[in-house]
């Protein structure tokens, strides 16, 4: 996993961190009840140095044995400080991958409520991994930040149970898979998007509709295939799984997928390419190919970043509000923080719509010119 940055407070500026050294942070209140470590360690069935690493925060630790070691060190009258008081003034935000201006618009939307709180936000990658790697859990209990935003990506067992015990509240944006009914998370309506691109292409007229998926792994990608599939049916128009690739959201596989739906002698007349940067990888393909986006070929992404204004033509696009999404996730995960705060809803979805550009037009007839 790459090393963590911060982006301060004012700015969007970004410099190398040092993390600091864990520090203990219980407190013993002497009473009857209290035992010694090695008293807890005996009751719990594990040794001293273990007991040590669960009030240490520390990862290397079985969910199951440290939740037995927490619940000894209650009863025996262990007490952390109040979270609070004990807190770095950062938000960890986590990304599968930077490198896009998808993040971009992300951190733009955390770095507006950091701002306004006066936190820094300190950037990890987790180059690619659906979760974070090994060390990144012991380097965040180590800052104790007022909260963990992950983006695409999510926690293992071990992660969770970690960040709960040293009270630092996470929250998952746009996940890739279902974080569970107990894991806050940000969204939007990927099925619903899927649906208005392709109604839209259908109620110009098109019958050939290709599609551009993005990882199969991912919540977000599955649901505005099916958003698509859904509004061919609902037009009473077949599904041709000939005419539905696999790409990666990125620039060149929306190339590469599209010079394949584009060669074929049956090609479609329009593509909904599941992404921004996968239509513009197809917008290459096609120009490759001598066809001209709308005149023949319609082409409508997903995101509506800010090139998509600015290529030409200007793209017809599904909305996903990605900077009020972060924005939401870095107000929820600092709600969750503080002490007086009442459970928050779950799952929150922000609604997509959309924008209806000029890569989009009614299929030339047969023959024209």
């Amino acid at each position: 996993m790459a090393g963590p940055f911060v982006a301060r407070p004012h700015g969007v500026t970004i410099a190398a961190m040092t993390s600091p050294q864990p520090a203990e942070t219980r407190t013993h209140k002497r009473s009857s009840q209290t035992a010694t470590l090695a008293e807890i360690a005996r009751e719990a069935g594990v040794s001293a140095p273990t007991v040590s690493k669960v009030l240490n925060g520390r990862a290397d630790v079985a969910p199951s044995t440290r939740a037995r070691v927490e619940d000894l060190l209650r009863a025996h009258g262990y007490r952390r400080r109040r979270a609070e008081s004990t807190r770095s003034p950062l938000i960890d935000l986590v990304f599968h991958e930077l490198e896009s201006a998808w993040a971009m618009e992300v951190i733009r939307g955390v770095e507006n409520v950091a701002r306004d709180t006066g936190l820094s936000v300190v950037l990890s990658e987790s180059a690619g991994r659906l979760t974070p790697g090994r060390t990144w859990a012991d380097q965040v209990a180590a800052r104790r930040p007022h909260g963990v935003i992950l983006v695409l990506s999510g926690l293992d067992e071990s992660q969770r149970a970690l960040l709960t015990s040293r009270s630092i509240p996470f929250v998952v944006m746009d996940p890739a898979g279902d974080p569970g009914a107990d894991v806050p998370s940000i969204g939007a309506t990927n099925w619903q998007g899927g649906l208005a691109a392709t109604r839209h292409l259908v109620e110009l007229g098109h019958t050939r509709i290709g599609a551009i998926s993005g990882p199969t792994r991912m919540m977000c990608s599955r649901a505005r295939v099916d958003g698509y599939r859904a509004a061919l049916e609902t037009a009473g128009l077949p599904v041709d799984p000939g005419l539905v690739v696999t790409g990666d959201f990125h620039h060149e596989a929306g190339y590469r997928r599209g010079l394949e739906l584009l060669r074929r002698p049956d090609r479609p007349t329009a593509v909904f390419a599941g992404n921004d940067l996968q239509a513009l990888g197809l917008y290459e393909a096609a120009r490759e190919l001598g066809l001209r986006i709308p005149e023949d070929l319609s082409v409508v992404g997903f995101d509506d970043l800010p090139v998509a204004r600015w290529v030409g033509p200007p793209l017809t696009t599904v909305r996903q509000p990605l900077m009020e999404m972060a924005e939401a996730a870095a107000r929820l995960v600092l709600d969750l923080g503080r002490e007086d705060a009442s459970r928050s809803a779950t799952r929150v979805e922000l609604a997509t719509s959309l924008e209806v550009r000029s890569s989009t037009a009614p299929p030339r007839e047969r023959g024209a010119s």
